[in-house]
């Protein structure tokens, strides 16, 4: 049993401030537990509450010269320990709205931009004209195809004629909405 059991908290920052590990030690050991369960019922992450804990007494101990003899070490450490705790939430704060906005913006990805909608409705708007200017009956078998997604068979038996009429009906239509609207524009929606 040390003698520093029996110093008061004034008299152990003094010793302190001389850098006295000792005292250091008593200040450590007498205050440890009770700040542990104070930030432990803020914090339930036992590894976190150590860390807390770490880094305040290296903190009380780098920065022993700064402390004031008439400092009441108790409100002092508790102060410390509950402004690291805040920081700790609010750390975790941060980087939960970091996820939750690159969840956002990962979602949004896949969502087109209205500039993107423009493009694709004027897009769209030329592929209509085109394929209303096709003659009739290859009109009727792409929107067929390409609308009701019908297969060529079922186009073939609704109308009446042959799956092979109809897949090259289909592959006519293809062709000259190709050579209208070029090669890039055709691939992105066919």
């Amino acid at each position: 049993m040390s003698s520093y059991e029996f110093f008061s908290d004034t008299e152990l920052i003094h010793l302190l401030k001389k850098g006295d590990v000792t005292a250091f030690s008593e200040i450590h050991n007498r205050y440890y537990a009770i700040l542990y369960r104070h930030a432990y019922n803020r914090l339930p992450d036992r590894e976190e509450v150590k860390d807390i804990l770490q880094e305040l007494f290296s903190s009380v101990w780098n920065s022993k010269n700064d402390l004031s003899l008439n400092t009441n070490l108790p409100a002092y450490l508790y102060t410390a320990v509950r402004n690291r705790v805040l920081n700790v939430h609010k750390h975790h704060k941060i980087k939960s709205d970091y996820i939750t906005s690159l969840q956002k913006f990962i979602d949004r990805e896949h969502v087109p931009e209205p500039d993107e909608n423009i493009r694709l409705k004027q897009l769209i708007e030329m592929i209509e004209k085109e394929v209303a200017k096709l003659p009739s009956q290859m009109r009727l078998i792409f929107e067929m195809s390409r609308n009701a997604h019908l297969s060529h068979q079922e186009i073939a038996d609704e109308l009446h004629i042959s799956a092979l009429t109809v897949k090259k009906q289909v592959n006519n239509s293809l062709k000259i909405l190709r050579v209208k609207l070029g090669a890039n524009f055709f691939m992105i929606f066919f």
